[in-house]
Order: structure tokens, then sequence, then C-alpha cells
């Protein structure tokens, strides 16, 4: 089971998420699985250095994980981090629903007090 995150983790992952280069990897990664870091670079145009602090940002805010395999430094993607973004979009909706509910019934009324 997924523990639920703190609102900073949240903003660490939403700020992560948030730079195009960022999603284009964590699209990459969730497509193709693990890959190195050297295979990752060849999908940008840009210095290995800019895609590994790409990376390391990715990680700290647990979007990504490295894993070593012998000599090879593999990096893959964690989904629980937008499982939770997904959570809180969906907290989001509801409070909007509920919203949306009360105006259909205000609006249903006529917008007339009864009393």
């Amino acid at each position: 089971m997924v523990e639920r995150i703190e609102a900073d983790q949240l903003s660490d992952i939403l700020k992560a998420a948030s730079d195009p280069t960022r999603r284009k990897i964590l699209t990459h990664l969730a497509q193709n699985g693990p890959m190195r870091v050297t295979d990752i670079h060849a999908q940008f145009d840009m210095s290995l250095n800019s895609v590994s602090k790409h990376i390391k940002m990715l990680e700290r805010a647990g979007l990504v994980a490295r894993r070593t395999e012998w000599r090879e430094h593999l990096i893959e993607v964690q989904m629980d981090p937008l499982r939770e973004i997904d959570r809180w979009f969906a907290d989001l909706r509801s409070i909007w629903d509920l919203r949306l509910e009360a105006l259909d019934d205000l609006m249903s009324d006529g917008g007339t007090d009864n009393d």
C-alpha cells in the first residue's frame, strides 16, 4: 500500500515534473523501462551533464530511482509519486464536483428562498 505523502513532498514532485525535459525523461523511461544515463542522454540535444542534473532532480523528488546491475547504473521511473499527484487532482475534482452540485441545486430552486 502506498502511503500519502506530505505537502512539501508533493511540492517537490510537482516542481520536478514541471520541466518539459524532465517530463520527457519520465515518459521515455515509462515507455521503455530502465535505462542507463548515457542512453537517456542520447534522446536529447543537450550535454550529458545537463541530462544528469535533470535526472538528479527527478531522483530527489522520488520520481526515478537508480539501481546498479554489475557495472551499469540504471535509471527507472517510480510510479508511486505520480499516483500521489493523481490523488491530489482527484481531491480537487471532488471539491469542484460538490461546489457544482450546490450551484446546480441553487439554480434548480430558481434562486428563491421558500421561507
